[in-house]
């Protein structure tokens, strides 16, 4: 079996790398925190009409009529940017909700977060998964969904009482996993820069031993969980996603901890963005299948195949 990029594939990573640092840079990353996580729905639009959202549709209804190796390097893309908003439920729901496909809709869903709903306040309309159905309602059919307080600044949730409980979408845990997958990418770069380019004691500190493992065991991390990811997209596994999705839960969480070790005293700080790859890594890692969850369905396949 090939894992390797085709020039079809690469094109499409580096159309979509291209478009969101000319529409998602800093500056518009740092807005998005001052607007709470708001969508832009300009930039939604333009990720509709990029074929973001419609890349596994049929040809005939639309979409690219692409698989899910292709919408994974889409989303470590979006996961690099830390681009915000309801990526994944708009993208599930392309097809199904009128407007989602071309991104003049927002969607988000009541069950990825267990009872917690991102970007509640920006939606057109919500999707509750069961199994390989969903159901659509509009947002002012759940009148008891609370405001909380989010651990992310880019990701405003609500709560549900009693929020649905359904077997989680492979495709959904996946797409979150390579999100993962890219902001530990983009950490480690972080990290390798930053020690390229500040010294101390005469000379840049990725030339000390201990930043030196730091960066080397992010690489490694990061480039498992990409052999992971890459690999559950072709094969479309349940298990090899579960085990995916826990190895770019990891990359992602312990690759933000080590970058904010390399930047020191400056990565605490406010105007440093390693916090909000490290925030955003803790809550996806809750999303649609959480550790624990995985280490089980990894535990189940062992035992039997014993």
């Amino acid at each position: 079996m090939d894992f390797r990029l085709t020039d079809d594939q690469r094109a499409l990573r580096t159309g979509l790398r291209e478009l969101l640092a000319g529409r998602f840079g800093r500056d518009a990353l740092r807005a998005a925190v001052d607007r709470e996580g708001t969508v832009d729905r300009e930039l939604w639009r333009e990720l509709g009409a990029a074929g973001f959202f419609a890349l596994r549709l049929p040809e005939n209804e639309g979409g690219a009529g692409l698989g899910l190796p292709e919408a994974v390097l889409l989303f470590e893309e979006a996961g690099r940017a830390l681009l915000n908003g309801p990526l994944v439920a708009t993208h599930l729901a392309a097809g199904r909700v009128p407007g989602a496909a071309d991104g003049a809709r927002v969607v988000t869903c009541a069950t990825q977060l267990r009872g917690l709903i991102p970007h509640f306040g920006d939606a057109d309309a919500a999707v509750v998964i069961h199994g390989a159905g969903m159901h659509i309602r509009c947002p002012e059919e759940l009148p008891h969904a609370r405001r909380l307080r989010s651990l992310d600044p880019l990701t405003p949730l609500h709560r549900i009482p009693d929020g649905p409980k359904a077997p989680p979408r492979p495709d959904a845990i996946l797409l979150t996993a390579a999100e993962q997958l890219g902001s530990a990418a983009r950490t480690t770069e972080m990290a390798v820069q930053y020690a390229g380019e500040r010294e101390q004691f005469g000379q840049p500190i990725g030339g000390f031993q201990a930043v030196k493992h730091l960066c080397a065991q992010m690489l490694v991390r990061t480039e498992v969980a990409r052999a992971a990811v890459y690999a559950a997209a072709v094969t479309e596994d349940f298990t090899e996603i579960a085990g995916a999705k826990l190895l770019a839960d990891e990359a992602a969480v312990q690759g933000a901890r080590d970058c904010l070790q390399v930047f020191g005293g400056m990565g605490f700080t406010w105007e440093a963005d390693v916090h909000l790859h490290l925030k955003r890594a803790w809550l996806r890692g809750r999303m649609w299948l959480t550790a624990a969850e995985s280490e089980e369905i990894q535990a189940e396949a062992l035992a039997s195949a014993l």
